[in-house]
């Protein structure tokens, strides 16, 4: 069984764009242009207080056809140290949990399985170190992580990696039946000269289409523009014995 789902990653820099105005609404409007079936979010809460969602959660649930996947109790808030992931309202959330990483700043990784009509897929939301040493230990979690999952399903990794190459940990991606696709640079705005947002997918998703989601209200809304995949998930394979 396989399945054609859009999935995205955007750094939304708690809603304030270019013109340092924080705009949620202007937020919502990227994210209805991307038109994905699953989205991972970054910088999506407030640091301090009460870490509420700079995305008013009423706004997801009343003017948009995606629901927050729950990381934590805050009635106010949808994401885990900024990370948020949005999936279309009729796909089933199976569960949802932060992932424990070592870190040095308030950043990390949430992870969710999420029922879709062509079955189960794992998701795993991330924004990672700047510092390349933490960014390692990080990746080695993430991995670390994923080795303890027995159940083969399709897995998807998106987010800030913060990483202009591929070379360096987010190499060993590969090394466990992992492809980093060929997302365009979407760092900054202005000019994008760096390839910071990333999706790495499991062997059993294959990409059909990558993208880069440059609309004029994108070009003002952060100082990140979207990157966007079209794949196809299949069901019920087994990792190859050798890396992709």
């Amino acid at each position: 069984m396989s399945l054609e789902i859009k999935v995205a990653t955007y750094n939304i820099r708690k809603c304030v764009g270019l013109d340092r105005k924080r705009n949620p609404e202007r937020t919502v409007r990227v994210l209805h242009e991307i038109d994905a079936d699953i989205i991972a979010l970054q910088e999506v809460d407030r640091r301090f207080g009460a870490r509420d969602s700079c995305i008013p959660v009423k706004m997801i649930d009343d003017e948009t056809p995606w629901k927050h996947v729950p990381f934590n109790d805050r009635p106010k808030g949808i994401g885990w140290h900024g990370n948020a992931i949005l999936v279309r309202d009729e796909f089933e959330i199976i569960d949802g949990h932060p992932l424990d990483l070592p870190t040095l700043e308030p950043r990390g990784a949430v992870v969710t399985n999420v029922l879709t009509p062509g079955g189960p897929v794992r998701i795993i939301g991330a924004h990672l170190d700047i510092s390349g040493l933490w960014r390692r230990k990080q990746i080695r979690a993430l991995l670390g992580f994923l080795d303890d999952q027995n159940d083969h399903i399709p897995t998807i990794v998106m987010g800030d990696f913060n990483q202009w190459s591929n070379r360096g940990a987010l190499s060993e991606f590969a090394f466990h039946h992992h492809r980093i696709l060929k997302t365009p640079k979407s760092f900054h705005t202005t000019k994008p000269v760096a390839q910071l947002d990333r999706i790495i997918v499991s062997h059993d998703v294959q990409a059909l289409a990558i993208g880069c989601h440059e609309s004029e209200l994108a070009k003002k809304a952060s100082d990140h523009l979207p990157v966007w995949a079209d794949v196809e998930i299949h069901q019920n394979l087994r990792p190859r014995n050798s890396a992709d």
